[in-house]
Order: structure tokens, then C-alpha cells, then sequence
């Protein structure tokens, strides 16, 4: 009876995995960028954009992922991918970017990836490197198209929104967070006088801290001492009432 519950239990088990799989399957199988969030002020970010295979007959044989024009991004590096051949296109702005560095005038309009293949059941992660990530604005949505071996081509460019059900064919999406403090310009007096009471502080707690220790030395002396003195004057004790005897 153990062992025909045991094996039930595990066959339920099995089957409940497999009801898992078969909800979250068809759910995650699209192109998504990876991460999906970074902070505003993030630069020189590296992405991938993950490419899944959800036809169980055909190929992916190209991607293709498209910029977006309202809120530009000027560079983009790709690494290579092997047994695929990879090409960056660039736009002209109308109105070009002022930057400390000076303006910028062509941005990165699409990328493409053809040669390769994934088969199905496989994903493939086709990875960028973007220098700097576009301001004024709290996400950026990549278009994607997946073309398969047998000339079907699915067009992953539905803007997911807030608080609605996710489209049937979701874009890409890389959601910016709010900027790190690391670039907050910190006012130099106040640091200044931060640094000198912490450093008095640090030189205070050290004499404090040094003066405890003799403190603590002193008395772990002082009971050492105790207890050996009552020792000798036991052993002493010892030796005396034997020479009598």
C-alpha cells in the first residue's frame, strides 16, 4: 500500500509539473530584453535581447529589432554571435543632440541578425552594448521581428500597458528607474567638516577603545597573579606538612 501511494503521489506530481510547463510556455515565449530595468543615469548598460523558438516546425533565421525614434539612442556595440552575421543601422535627426561631449546627429535606428538559426525549443540571446540610454522618458520600447524557416514572421511591436493584459505579441520593453545617488554633486564644505568630525570621532573612539584594552589587560594580569599565587601557596602548604611528617 506504501508503495502504491508513493508511486500515485509521484505521477501527480509529475503531471502537475508538466501542467506548469504548459501554462508558463506559450506565456514566456517572447522577445524580451534582458534586464528589464535599469536606472535613468546607467551608461555604457549591456542587454540582451532574448529570442525563444516557440515553432516546433521551423527555424528563427533572422531578428530584427527596431529603435525607437521618439526617444533616440545615439550608440549601440553588438557582440558577436556565433554562425550569425550582424548589422547596426543609423538615422539622422532632425534636431541633434547636445551632450558635454558635443552634438550628436546619428542614432541607432535598427539592428538585424540574419545567417544563424534557432532551432526550436532554443532561445538565443543576441547581446548589445548601449552607450547611453535616452532622458525624459521612463521606458524605452524595442520593436522586434522574428522570421522563421518557412517564411512565417511574427512582429513582437504591442505596447504592454499599465494595469491592462499583456498583448498577444508584447514588444520589448526596458522599463528606467529612478537615477542612482552615485552622481549627486555633494557640497564640498559640508563634506569637509563631516571628514573632521568623523576623523575626531574615529581618533576618540580608538583612544577609548586602546584605554579599555589596558583596562581589560590589567585585570586578566592581576587575576592570573591571584591564581598563581594560590597555587604556590598551596603547593608550599604541601611541601611543609610532608617535611613534619
Amino acid at each position: 500500500m506504501r508503495t502504491s501511494f508513493k508511486n500515485r503521489l509521484a505521477a501527480a506530481g509529475a503531471l502537475g509539473a508538466a501542467a506548469v510547463l504548459l501554462v508558463a510556455g506559450p506565456a514566456s515565449a517572447h522577445v524580451t530584453v534582458q534586464p528589464s530595468s535599469v536606472p535613468k543615469n546607467a551608461t555604457d548598460q549591456t542587454f540582451a535581447f532574448r529570442v525563444p523558438n516557440e515553432n516546433d516546425k521551423a527555424s528563427t533565421v533572422k531578428v530584427e529589432v527596431d529603435f525607437p525614434a521618439d526617444h533616440p539612442i545615439p550608440s549601440a556595440m553588438v557582440a558577436a554571435v556565433p554562425g550569425w552575421t550582424d548589422q547596426v543601422q543609423t538615422t539622422k535627426l532632425a534636431t541633434p543632440i547636445h551632450t558635454d561631449d558635443g552634438d550628436i546627429t546619428d542614432v541607432v535606428s535598427q539592428i538585424v541578425w540574419t545567417g544563424g538559426q534557432i532551432a526550436p525549443g532554443h532561445y538565443q540571446d543576441f547581446t548589445v552594448d548601449l552607450g547611453a540610454l535616452p532622458g525624459g522618458t521612463d521606458k524605452v520600447v524595442f520593436k522586434a521581428l522574428q522570421t522563421y524557416s518557412d517564411g512565417n514572421i511574427v512582429r513582437w511591436i504591442e505596447e504592454p500597458q499599465d494595469g491592462q493584459k499583456e498583448p498577444e505579441h508584447p514588444a520589448p520593453v526596458l522599463k528606467l528607474t529612478a537615477a542612482t545617488g552615485s552622481d549627486a554633486p555633494a557640497a564640498a564644505p559640508s563634506a569637509k567638516a563631516d571628514s573632521g568630525e568623523q576623523s575626531t570621532a574615529t581618533a576618540k573612539s580608538s583612544s577609548d577603545s586602546t584605554a579599555r584594552g589596558l583596562g581589560i589587560a590589567g585585570i586578566v594580569v592581576g587575576v592570573l597573579g591571584t591564581v598563581a599565587g594560590l597555587v604556590l601557596g598551596r603547593r608550599r602548604g604541601t611541601g611543609s606538612t610532608g617535611t613534619s611528617a
